[in-house]
């Protein structure tokens, strides 16, 4: 909400999430509007004056009600990993495909000055020339350690557990799910593969044409913090692509110092591209000094909501459209996959959308 009313042109009718307290909070971003406070966000997509939607939800419930939005004839902005199970992608492509409606899937970096630059400026002119290797890492994400507050043994009274299960099976109130959702598998992608790995590969998915994976392997496990959680809080695994390019992705919860802890990084024969949210840093193959480096700061976020609620007005395809959400979140199952079972993990043709 914060990024839709930063890019301007957004008027909120209607608030939904599973609890009270959530509504109220996020009322306070409407603008002063009058907005309706719903529970279940079935009666939400029943309103005909909504244009769009946002899906912030956990990870199992994104594909499901960003179908359901599609089907009522709303267009969706749904946050990453845009599913958590392969198939769901299926389900979704067709909702996008029959409807027409717009879907933009919330990995912000194909919206940002930064990157739409660098990829003109060394992968689109041949700068970087021939790339194989593309390494990836994200330590330091607090967020992956959130505790649940003081006093939440017991279930608020207006918070729907059920609503937030879903479809998974019923269990009893858990506040360590709700508030550190990345934590258990059921509730999230695979944990920091789903979470921070999604918007890394999705970068080079973009940058270099990729979409299906031929293979992915992956190892890691529980060596720190063992709380309860069922998802690696360490985790390396390499992705690699039939046009001869391997991607590996490293996350540690053990190492939280922020300076420097993400990195997406193009290794090619005309040069090293290092690249995120606060900017870029192109070092010539041929550099013979720092002054060599050619380095560019990043822009605001707000602009890849931007687009989609230009697509809105437009009917355009957004730049993080529902194909391209299947593969990169494919990218993340593919290695969860190969995570728990202990496999090198090929590429299924089932999988193809």
């Amino acid at each position: 909400m914060r990024m839709a009313n930063q890019a301007g042109g957004v008027e909120w009718v209607a608030i939904c999430d599973a609890w009270d307290q959530r509504r109220d909070e996020a009322a306070q971003f409407a603008n002063g509007a009058a907005v309706e406070k719903i529970a279940d966000y079935r009666n939400l997509l029943d309103r005909q004056d909504i244009d769009g939607v946002i899906v912030a939800t956990w990870d199992h419930l994104h594909s499901h009600i960003a179908a359901a939005a599609c089907h009522a004839g709303k267009d969706v902005f749904v946050e990453k990993p845009m599913t958590s199970l392969p198939m769901q992608g299926h389900d979704l492509v067709r909702a996008v495909r029959s409807t027409g409606r717009v879907l933009q899937v919330g990995v912000q970096q194909r919206n940002l000055s930064q990157f739409i630059e660098a990829k003109q400026r060394f992968i689109d002119s041949g700068l970087i020339g021939d790339v194989n290797l593309v390494r990836t890492w994200w330590n330091a994400n607090g967020g992956y350690l959130t505790p649940a507050p003081p006093g939440m043994e017991r279930k608020p009274a207006g918070l729907d557990w059920e609503a937030c299960l879903g479809w998974l099976p019923k269990i009893p109130w858990d506040p360590k799910r709700y508030f550190n959702r990345f934590a258990y598998w059921d509730f999230s992608t695979g944990g920091q593969t789903g979470g921070l790995f999604v918007h890394l590969v999705d970068v080079v998915h973009w940058y270099l044409g990729l979409q299906a994976p031929r293979s992915s392997v992956a190892l890691g496990g529980i060596y720190k913090y063992d709380d309860g959680r069922d998802t690696a809080d360490t985790i390396s695994l390499i992705v690699e692509y039939p046009k001869k390019v391997v991607v590996t992705f490293d996350a540690t919860l053990r190492d939280m110092q922020p300076k420097e802890s993400v990195d997406i990084v193009f290794h090619g024969t005309g040069g090293r591209l290092h690249i995120f949210r606060g900017g870029y840093r192109f070092i010539p193959a041929d550099a013979k000094s720092k002054d060599a480096e050619i380095t560019a700061p990043g822009g605001p976020e707000f602009t890849h909501m931007g687009n989609w609620l230009d697509c809105i007005r437009s009917r355009k395809m957004p730049n993080a459209n529902v194909v391209d959400g299947h593969y990169t979140a494919m990218s993340c199952h593919m290695a969860n996959i190969s995570y728990k079972e202990k496999r090198r993990v090929e590429w299924n043709k089932e999988w193809e959308v």
